[in-house]
């Protein structure tokens, strides 16, 4: 007997890249990790869920025709949605979707001969849906204190719809200490005339001295934020076209403990001026959240970076390309990489539900939504002037809308 639900879905479609009506579910063993065995899902009920941009980006594939790779083995469409959290009926609990796993040890890092998926983003489907069937290893816990509710106070379902995100900036922190104290620790050594020991620590702190955030989206506010919390004597400078009143920034200069440069008006010379006057000097530490390819030129052609910096491109879209001669003798170090462990969904879990986040998250009606997924998305969600964070509760039943 087939299993059918109600939910949104990408498909190949010039006119409707998105809708929403019945859908023939699936579950197919899947692995968390290699060498771990493959377990059918198990059905939950989606509760809460967050818009993210990789919806958009995804969408906007199937208008051009290209999600063929992104569907599940044998389907022409993938369900939505990897922000949110779940019910559990057969355990009487709700969960996060650890989103990303596979045959793979390490699935931010997978090689050649593995393979991996992304629940709603990547060969499997997602959320946004009535109920679906994921991985029972793949269902994480949420603290203590939230263990044997029925409704989930309506602030702690918008904090958690943070989850996916802040993980990946968890992993992006880890990254930039591995990385920054490696390039940097002989330097330290012999400026310092100390042992490996200690110019590995004193690289990894120097590696955030001077960090420029270039983009002000949740993603740059989330890896300042990580910055904050374990090196509170980094200078962070957030980069945007915002005005400095506006919300958003008000927000994220708070969080972060951060400074903002406003770049509106301004060329990019301009810009990259501004941006080593505030910081008194070159950037250590340049993170690339604007998806826009002005962030290689400020960092490179105007010279943001400074000698031995490190440049962390996070944005998917735009070309990095630099001039070789500088680059090399300036030392620079270039990385990219994307997604998280487990253990990075579960620090990020316990860091949300005692955070603001979720004053940073507006209500869609899941009605509004479902009447019209395409203009949703368009003219509401990821449009001039929309929200930070756009969420939807998707099964009143278990919210508890006056928390």
């Amino acid at each position: 007997m087939a299993m059918k639900t109600y939910g949104t879905y990408f498909q190949n479609d010039e006119k409707l890249p998105v809708k929403y009506g019945e859908i023939n579910l699936i579950n197919p063993p899947r692995q968390r990790l290699r060498g771990e065995a493959l377990l059918e899902g198990v059905e939950v009920y989606p509760v809460f869920q967050g818009f993210c941009g990789t919806d958009f980006e995804l969408m906007k594939m199937g208008r051009e025709g290209k999600l063929c790779p992104k569907f599940p083995e044998g389907e022409n469409r993938l369900i939505n949605g990897h922000e949110g959290v779940v019910w559990v009926p057969s355990e009487n609990r709700f969960a996060i979707v650890l989103i990303r796993g596979g045959d793979s040890f390490d699935p931010t890092r997978y090689t050649e001969d593995e393979t991996y998926f992304e629940y709603g983003c990547d060969k499997a489907d997602g959320l946004f849906c009535d109920k679906n069937y994921f991985n029972p290893q793949m269902l994480l816990q949420l603290p203590d204190k939230y263990e044997n509710l029925k409704k989930l106070p309506l602030s702690v379902a918008k904090k958690l719809s943070f989850a996916d995100p802040y993980a990946c900036a968890i992993f992006q922190l880890e990254r930039m200490e591995d990385l920054g104290e490696a390039q940097n620790f002989r330097v330290e050594m012999a400026q310092n005339k100390c042992s490996e020991t200690e110019a590995r620590a004193l690289s990894k702190k120097n590696t955030f001295r001077k960090t420029v955030v270039f983009g002000l989206g949740m993603t740059g506010l989330f890896i300042a934020d990580q910055i904050r919390r374990h090196y509170p004597e980094a200078e962070i400078l957030f980069v945007g076209r915002s005005d400095e009143s506006c919300k958003k920034v008000q927000f994220s200069k708070e969080i972060a403990k951060a400074d903002y440069l406003c770049t509106a008006g301004l060329s990019e010379k301009e810009t990259a001026e501004k941006i080593m006057e505030n910081l008194r000097g070159r950037a250590t530490m340049f993170v690339g959240t604007s998806g826009s390819n002005v962030e290689h030129k400020i960092a490179f052609e105007h010279k943001v970076l400074g000698c031995n910096g490190v440049y962390n491109s996070f944005s998917l879209g735009p070309k990095v390309t630099y001039d070789t001669m500088p680059f090399g003798f300036e030392n620079h170090l270039i990385f990219a990489s994307i997604n998280f462990r487990q253990e990075h969904m579960e620090k990020a879990i316990n860091v949300l539900v005692d955070s603001r986040y979720d004053q940073v998250v507006e209500l869609i009606e899941k009605e509004d939504f479902i009447k019209d997924p395409l203009n949703a998305y368009e003219n509401k969600i990821f449009c001039k002037g929309a929200p930070l964070k756009t969420g939807v509760i998707w099964n009143k039943e278990y919210i508890d809308e006056d928390k």
